[in-house]
């Protein structure tokens, strides 16, 4: 009888295996949700009471420091890979886009003068699969911990809907299942918006798809047209609100409130454009002849640029670089070890970063934009976002401000898959989950109390007692132990400093907090 209760026991207990928790033993979903060029500040000047409301039932972050540079595709490419570090020879993950290469929106060829367009580039292979494994694969490629149904597929179901590098093949797979926006589709209907929502979310609830990446071009897209400070981004704002409240409606409808956890984030802020009469714009030309001196450069494209000097022109290039007002120049091998750019076999050898709100005009002004991006990470105006709720995370919980390479082992902890070893610090959020056996709030209506304008306790996060000063862990393929402390100095903005021209040091905006 005695060994009879003691194997009862044991076996409750999970001794002689992993010891249960609720998340362990019922699976969950993820949806990841991208809203290109959302300012961490956006929603403080517009009435959200849908993205407040999830807030208040879920998690957020002050703010996210995206990876430097700030643009479109090399930034969700951040978050979503699983690296390979060619030169350590191990796999990291996370933030350092001189690891997975895609340095520039625009796939390009210093030799043919190439430059592909954007939209065009999300669909070549050639430019996303540098030996990197994206989430999407590497979850295809394990099992997850929680059991599947006798003779499903050990992967997990994965799915990219618009989301940048959803649509490449890396080491000859594919995503399970691709939506890819063709040149010259409209990124601004909010019933197309709400049609992509019901799509995804029958993928989980009839298809028992695992994880779904959903991108969202506004209010990048307004942001460019109109500028950040323009009516027209508000009203966006208010859309993309009233699109978080379809979503949450739509999760219940599916009857997906216990098994479904959704991340909404971003890829970077968006600052106003400075023009004449106010300043006086930069205009490259007037301090080197491009064509004489430069075999290849990527200007005309907001606040970062790229030169590969003609041969023996190097210095000549950077010095004259150098004279040009509102700009800092970099060779390569001088880039600031901060940026994670310097060891980039794509980058050319000459890196232009403009100051804030300054465009990089090559040979006369054409940019039309009022608003861009792709200035210094340590701006205020280049931060972005972080929301969570589902059952995995604790309710009414705001986070110290983070950077997004820490993303990644959090979206890898939520799947149950394991990481690659990576850069990151599942230590940085996993602070927003709850607790093993921890039960989540009775589900209530999304509309009802949404007076939360804003949630007031703040707490500290709990970061990996191996981090660095500046918050980075070294590579490794577990989390070590963890201390709780208050949010890593490598995701505050940059301290203002006095500019030396060609030194790297650079007049940043304070957090105004």
């Amino acid at each position: 009888m005695r060994l009879e209760i003691f194997l009862v026991l044991m076996a409750a207990s999970g001794v002689g295996g992993k010891p249960l928790s609720s998340r362990e033993e019922k699976k969950t979903k993820l949806l990841l949700v991208s809203f290109d060029g959302f300012r961490w500040d956006y929603d403080r000047d517009v009435d959200t009471p849908h993205l407040d409301r999830m807030a208040w039932d879920g998690v957020k972050a002050k703010y996210v420091t995206p990876p430097m540079m700030t643009m479109t595709s090399p930034s969700h490419f951040t978050t979503i890979t699983g690296l390979q570090n060619h030169r350590a020879k191990c796999l990291i993950s996370g933030r350092w886009i001189e690891d997975h290469e895609v340095v520039h929106n625009l796939m390009f060829n210093e030799t043919t003068n190439l430059k592909t367009p954007f939209k065009e580039t999300l669909k070549r292979s050639e430019w996303w699969d540098n030996g990197v494994l994206p989430l999407w694969i590497t979850a295809q490629n394990q099992a997850s911990e929680a059991s599947r149904p006798a003779g499903a597929p050990n992967g997990l179901k994965t799915a990219s809907f618009f989301f940048p590098g959803g649509a490449a093949a890396y080491r000859g797979q594919r995503v399970n299942r691709v939506r890819l926006a063709e040149p010259g589709h409209p990124y601004t209907n909010e019933t197309e918006w709400r049609e992509n929502i019901d799509t995804v979310l029958s993928w989980f609830s009839e298809e028992d798809f695992d994880l779904v990446t959903l991108y969202y071009g506004e209010p990048d897209f307004v942001g460019h047209n109109k500028g950040p400070d323009h009516p027209d981004r508000k009203t966006v704002i208010q859309q993309i609100d009233r699109t978080v409240g379809y979503l949450r409606d739509a999760i219940s409808r599916h009857g997906l409130d216990d098994s479904l956890d959704v991340v909404i984030t971003s890829d970077h802020g968006m600052t106003t454009v400075k023009k004449r009469p106010l300043v006086d714009e930069i205009v490259l030309n007037k301090y080197l002849n491009l064509l004489e001196l430069a075999s290849f450069e990527i200007l005309d494209y907001g606040g970062f640029g790229i030169v590969t000097p003609r041969p023996g022109k190097e210095q000549e290039v950077y010095d004259a670089l150098s004279n040009a007002p509102n700009l800092t120049v970099y060779k390569k091998q001088e880039i600031p070890e901060s940026f994670h750019l310097g060891r980039s076999k794509r980058l050319p050898p000459i890196v232009v970063v403009a100051d804030l709100g300054f465009n990089l005009n090559s040979r006369f002004i054409v940019y039309v934009n009022k608003g861009d991006h792709g200035f210094h990470n340590g701006e205020m105006d280049m931060k972005t976002i972080f929301r969570a709720v589902g059952p995995s995370f604790k309710q009414n919980f705001v986070s110290d401000p983070f950077d997004s390479i820490h993303v990644y082992p959090l979206l890898c902890r939520l799947l149950r898959i394991q990481p690659a070893p990576h850069n990151g610090s599942l230590g940085v959020t996993e602070v927003m989950l709850r607790a093993a056996g921890e039960s989540a709030p009775a589900h209530q209506n999304h509309n009802q109390n949404q007076n939360h304008r804003r949630i007031p306790e703040v707490r500290s996060v709990c970061r990996s007692a191996a981090d660095g000063p500046t918050g980075q862990s070294p590579l490794t393929g577990s989390e070590p132990g963890q201390s709780c402390s208050p949010a890593h100095p490598a995701a505050e903005p940059l301290k203002t400093s006095k500019r030396i021209r060609g030194s790297g040091t650079r007049t940043v905006r304070q957090d105004p907090a």
